[in-house]
């Protein structure tokens, strides 16, 4: 997984940009679900927090408080470092966190959770908990044309193939599973929710 986050990292905007290989998909008031998100995010009190899985930043960059990103991949935190030069940008693993109990208040997440299989994600929740009091999900909404869970074939524009498991998310199911969770955003394409 972390090979094709590194080899996606200068094109991985464009699935929210809808350009590039994402220039011809069909999605209808994509653009402006992704603006009320955004500015969901925003609305988030001020916080010393943790975006786990912060890929490009393209998300981190509305997180307000004292923001720090952790990500696998390289690449992806050389984009993140330019677009938030504010934070603070570790590498480094989401299930063995390389920092102390209790180091920040809010543990943030955007379209990993809904990459993660049962025992991973009991990992995850178990790291998050101990990191932090609050945790935040950001991940794909459960529609009409895709199943509840996925193996997708990605392809990249260099033309190599990956597959990525991937679960799309009912926001009352997954403030549920989060045990008490609270739900901040619900649309067709994205799901915030708050535990």
């Amino acid at each position: 997984m972390k090979q094709y986050y590194d080899r996606r990292a200068p094109e991985y905007d464009d699935w929210y940009l809808g350009r590039g290989l994402f220039a011809d998909r069909d999605r209808p008031g994509w653009q402006e679900e992704l603006e009320n998100l955004e500015q969901a995010i925003a609305r988030l009190s001020p916080a010393r927090v943790l975006d786990v899985a912060c890929g490009t930043g393209f998300l981190t960059r509305h997180l307000r408080g004292e923001v720090t990103g952790l990500d696998q991949s390289e690449r992806m935190l050389e984009i993140a470092r330019e677009r938030v030069p504010g934070g603070v940008f570790v590498r480094g693993d989401a299930f063995a966190l390389p920092f102390p109990d209790g180091s920040f208040e809010r543990i943030f997440t955007a379209h990993f959770y809904g990459h993660l299989y049962p025992p991973q994600r009991a990992a995850f929740l178990r790291e998050a908990r101990r990191v932090a009091d609050q945790l935040v999900v950001v991940d794909a909404a459960i529609r009409e044309d895709v199943e509840a869970e996925e193996i997708q074939e990605r392809v990249l524009s260099d033309g190599s193939r990956h597959e990525v498991y991937k679960r799309f998310f009912d926001a009352e199911e997954l403030a549920e599973e989060l045990r008490c969770g609270r739900v901040l955003f619900c649309g067709r394409w994205f799901v915030m929710v708050e535990a």
